[in-house]
């Protein structure tokens, strides 16, 4: 399937956990939970197309989510997309064990660059993280937050323009 080294391995465990409610203690097979996410699962098939391109050929049997765009090119491993309809993933990186839900646009303004997203964050549905930007680790996005500026690790922000309204486990009331 692919090298031991390929973050597909760790994107298989991740959606098991998720989808599939194994715990990582439960290991199932990997090549059938591999199978199992393929077959029911579009998101996960244009993650797997975006991992293993030679694949592709899989796509007549099993279709990508059209609306689901993924163009960065550095994602760590376990990167979980839910519901990934109308979904635009065009960041310089991604850490690992991201989870970012429907209706989200990550991406360049005009000719800037791109977000950089940090380890173990969380982008809520319809929220907007744009620019030459970083996204901390462990941070989270709310529901349709509209990110321009940089967000510090262990944040929480939400609004338009997104406020910092928890840090390090703390409710606070800042301006990014």
């Amino acid at each position: 399937m692919a090298k031991p080294g390929n973050p597909i391995f760790r994107d298989i465990e991740a959606w098991s956990e998720k989808l599939l409610r194994r715990s990582s203690t439960q290991r199932g097979d990997l090549m059938l939970d591999a199978v199992r996410l393929l077959t029911g699962t579009t998101e996960f098939r244009n993650l797997f197309y975006y991992r293993l391109p030679r694949a592709r050929f899989f796509k007549f049997l099993a279709r990508p989510e059209n609306t689901l765009h993924i163009l960065t090119p550095d994602i760590g491993p376990g990167l979980f997309i839910q519901h990934g309809f109308a979904t635009i993933i065009s960041a310089e990186s991604i850490g690992a064990n991201c989870w970012i839900n429907q209706q989200v646009s990550i991406g360049y303004t005009s000719s800037t660059g791109a977000p950089k997203i940090g380890d173990d964050v969380t982008i809520n549905a319809g929220a907007k993280v744009l620019g030459d930007i970083v996204v901390g680790d462990n941070a989270k996005v709310g529901a349709n937050a509209v990110v321009i500026k940089n967000v510090p690790s262990d944040c929480t922000v939400v609004g338009v323009p997104a406020r910092i309204v928890r840090r390090a486990g703390l409710r606070v009331d800042e301006a990014l």
